[in-house]
């Protein structure tokens, strides 16, 4: 690693014995890392100097992403404890739901993910708030993947009900969904587009606090406008 930081501080390129002379590393372990590193991509050599390699972009980029993620992660759970709700973040991606991330507490459990998120969509806020963001072609696709069927005896109880539904759904209100996916319990999901990309955030309540539910998705509507610059960055997750 000192070697890394030692080449990322010459633009120009350092031969070896410079390299090893300003690490404290004796000659011989230095050529010994340093063809290492030539060999796995993290440097690279030209004309007996070393530079960064291919490698060490991949890294940088992990870094950033990791970056992106803890931004969601934080972002996630101040909207959690505004709201006093497990809050969902997730994305339609290649063509599927992918929930990123969930942020929940021991006394505001998130909901169990009982049956996969992907294959239900049809049944839960999230997956109606992403669907209502493609076009008819996109959703006809993914139902012909991920066909519509119950899943509690609220659930929407086909295909072409789902179209139905989602043609009517307004993306500039919350999405929300009682007990279709899990008895006990209600869920709204606000919608998000960024540039080409479906996303939303969503919460979920026991549905003895089903008063709560339209309230708390306000409440949470205009908290991701005034964050949404934040998101928008962390989107590509």
């Amino acid at each position: 690693m000192r070697l890394l930081e030692c080449v990322a501080g010459h633009g120009s390129g350092a031969p070896a014995k410079q390299l090893a002379r300003e690490t404290g590393l004796a000659l011989p372990t230095a050529y010994h890392l340093l063809r290492t590193l030539v060999h796995e991509g993290y440097l690279r050599r030209e004309n007996g100097l070393f530079f960064l390699g291919e490698a060490t972009e991949r890294l940088s980029s992990s870094g950033a992403q990791q970056k992106r993620r803890g931004m969601v992660v934080d972002v996630l759970a101040r909207w959690r404890d505004v709201v006093g709700a497990p809050v969902y973040y997730a994305v339609y991606r290649e063509g599927e739901i992918d929930v990123v991330c969930v942020s929940d507490t021991p006394g505001n459990p998130a909901v169990e993910e009982w049956a996969d998120f992907r294959e239900t969509g049809h049944a839960h806020a999230i997956g109606q708030c992403l669907l209502a963001q493609l076009d008819e072609e996109a959703r006809r696709d993914h139902l012909a993947r991920h066909p519509a069927q119950p899943v509690t005896p609220y659930t929407v109880r086909d295909g072409q009900s789902l179209l139905k539904r989602l043609e009517q759904i307004s993306l500039s209100e919350p999405v929300t969904e009682h007990q279709q996916y899990t008895l006990g319990t209600v869920c709204a999901a606000i919608p998000i587009t960024v540039g080409s990309m479906a996303a939303t955030v969503a919460i979920s309540l026991p549905v003895q606090h089903a008063d709560r539910l339209l309230p708390a998705a306000h409440r949470l509507q205009g908290e991701v406008a005034r964050l949404l610059g934040s998101l928008g960055i962390s989107i590509s997750i």
